[in-house]
Order: C-alpha cells, then structure tokens, then sequence
C-alpha cells in the first residue's frame, strides 16, 4: 500500500476517497496521525490556493505525496464582502464549532428572508515533489433555511440546514438511496481517479 498523507483533520473528507483509494493500493492517512500539526495560514484568494497552501507545506515536512483541499462557498443573495468564501468555518477571525456554525448560518439566513441559494466551489492540490496537480469542481443547486434539522452530520453542519430541492428535505435526512444519488454530484469517482494519477 502506497502511503499518501491527506493534509487535513476532517475525517468525514477523508471518508469520502478512502476506501475507493485502499481498493487502488492507496493508504490515506491524515494529519491526526503525524507527530506534528503545523501552524498554517489559509489565506489563499480561494480553494485551489488555499489548497496549495496546506499541500506543500505538509509535503515539506514529511515527503511523502501529499493532498491539500478547501472549499469555498458562495451564496447568491450576499454581496461579495459578506460572502463566506474561504472562511465558511472561521468567522471574525474566530473557528466555529459544528454547533456555532449551524447557529451562525442559520441567524444569516434570517437575516435574508428565510432560505438562501447557495453553492460549493472545491479544490484539490497533489504535491507529490516532481510537480503540483490541481483539480476543481462545484456542487450548486442547494438552499440554506432558518430551521436546521435535529438530525447532525459531525464534520459537515452545514447539512442540517441544507435542503436539496430534488427531494426537497434536508440533506442529512436524505435516504441512504437519495444520498447515493445526491453523491452522485460529488464527483467522488473522478477525484479518486485524479488522486491515483497523480500521486
């Protein structure tokens, strides 16, 4: 098994590729499991940068192919100096907690009207020490509400006040079924197939 460290501490993220990657001869493991965290600061212009930024940082240290990705989001109500961007979990310089962020998006959303059309922009940097690959993709199509679900998906909040209009519910009620088919739009076998390419 090829080790290949993904530079992050989301384990949900990690899920994803997983074990699609282990079925390729690809172990991923993450920075909960090196000695060390480094001080990084994400303060790239959008996801690829910012992507960039924790994959050569981590590659530096421990020369093994490495795999940075962020996110940003953007809301099409919001004008460009509310919008979250990069910073959908640091607000005012503060990092939320799951809990803090549901409660943060959910206040702006009342602020708005009551629902809010949203979308995901990601990238993902490979430093693997011959060269630097980039990949980006979106996901859009969604809503934010002011009612958040009971229902909680640690590592990914922001699912509980989500609603996807094809089955207009909440993305962490979806049916195992529905979830299939809304993962469908994450592209998961595309970046596993960038990964195994590029490590």
């Amino acid at each position: 098994m090829k080790k290949v460290l993904f530079a992050t501490t989301n384990l949900a993220k990690v899920k994803k590729y997983k074990e699609q990657l282990e079925e390729k001869g690809i172990e991923l493991i993450t920075i909960k499991d090196l000695k060390n965290q480094l001080p990084i600061n994400e303060n790239g212009k959008n996801a690829i940068e910012n992507a960039y930024i924790k994959a050569k940082a981590y590659y530096d240290m421990v020369k093994i192919p490495t795999i940075g990705m962020d996110n940003n989001l953007f809301i099409e109500e919001l004008p460009d100096e509310k919008q979250p961007g990069t910073y959908v979990r640091r607000v005012n310089g503060k990092e939320l907690s799951d809990e803090e962020m549901i409660t943060y998006y959910t206040n702006l959303v009342k602020n708005y009207g009551g629902k809010l059309t949203a979308k995901w922009v990601y990238g993902m940097v490979i430093c693997n020490g011959k060269n630097t690959k980039e990949y980006s993709w979106s996901k859009d199509h969604f809503y934010f509400v002011d009612k958040p679900s009971e229902k909680r998906n640690p590592g990914y909040p922001l699912d509980s006040i989500t609603i996807v209009p094809e089955f207009n519910q909440y993305l962490v009620e979806l049916t195992t079924e529905e979830k299939e088919q809304y993962k469908a739009k994450d592209n998961i076998d595309e970046v596993v197939n960038f990964i195994v390419q590029n490590v």
